[in-house]
């Protein structure tokens, strides 16, 4: 997935289902696919030297009416700037979804511990699926706030696309420490047997091998068995992909030789 953790998968987002009903009340057609995507941003500059100058006309608009304040945002969601913290916290409360999306996905670009409660509360009882979507994301570049227990919860109760985005922050979350890691670790071996959105156990796998060098040994044999039986028994041939893809990178005589009389066996193309 090339989410904001690197991994290619969000190319799937698109397709999951969200709730219309939902949509058409929070966000009454303000919302066309991804509201950052409409955001005309054309008179930015690409130029790396030229993003000082980008991140004070952002500063400028922050400062202005709505649709100004989304062009700013924009900015923010781009570069880091720590001169734009005060002027983005307050926009995390604000009514307007859109606004409050764009302002967690820039407090993910750039954190700031201030935000964090509003972050949690945002993810825990927002009612606009895209908010908590962008905040499952952004309390990833928090790993040292108190965020697993919130983001285990989203993976085992929320929507598809939060869950998502909560399994690839609990990678990153997880690996803060060893305590971190054996919760995430537990809850994305669950969530891998349970859940039945495809994308999610893609993830869950993809969380599972970034965490796998900082496990122990027991850990790990049980992460490989756990990929072993994704390999050969689910119905999913894109999560059987990344169960492979993600077996294959493991530095481990013993696993490769299994892989490799599965497919002497005939079990593996």
């Amino acid at each position: 997935m090339n989410d904001a953790q690197g991994h290619p998968v969000d190319e799937g987002l698109a397709s999951l289902a969200i709730d219309p009903d939902l949509l058409a009340r929070e966000l009454e057609a303000e919302l066309v696919g991804d509201p950052l995507d409409e955001i005309d941003i054309a008179e930015f500059d690409s130029d790396a030297l030229k993003i000082s100058r980008e991140c004070d006309l952002g500063l400028q608009w922050l400062k202005q009416g709505h649709e100004e304040r989304l062009q700013g945002l924009r900015v923010f969601c781009e570069h880091r700037d720590p001169r734009a913290l005060p002027l983005l916290v307050p926009l995390l409360q604000e009514p307007c979804p859109v606004e409050r999306m764009s302002a967690v996905y820039a407090l993910g670009r750039n954190p700031c511990p201030r935000a964090v409660k509003i972050l949690l509360k945002l993810l825990r009882t927002d009612s606009n699926t895209y908010v908590r979507k962008a905040t499952a994301w952004s309390l990833g570049n928090y790993p040292d706030a108190p965020v697993i227990k919130p983001l285990i919860h989203s993976l085992q109760n929320d929507v598809a696309a939060v869950r998502l985005w909560a399994s690839g922050s609990l990678a990153e979350a997880g690996a803060s420490s060893v305590k971190n890691t054996s919760l995430v670790v537990d809850q994305l071996l669950i969530s891998l047997e349970i859940d039945n959105e495809p994308l999610v156990r893609s993830n869950c796998i993809w969380a599972l091998g970034r965490l796998y060098d900082a496990l122990e040994l027991l850990t790990r044999d049980q992460i490989e068995e756990a990929l072993l039986n994704v390999l050969l028994n689910d119905a999913e041939p894109s999560v059987r992909y990344e169960a492979r893809t993600v077996l294959e990178q493991i530095d481990n005589p013993p696993l490769e030789q299994r892989l490799k009389r599965l497919i002497d066996q005939g079990f593996l193309a």
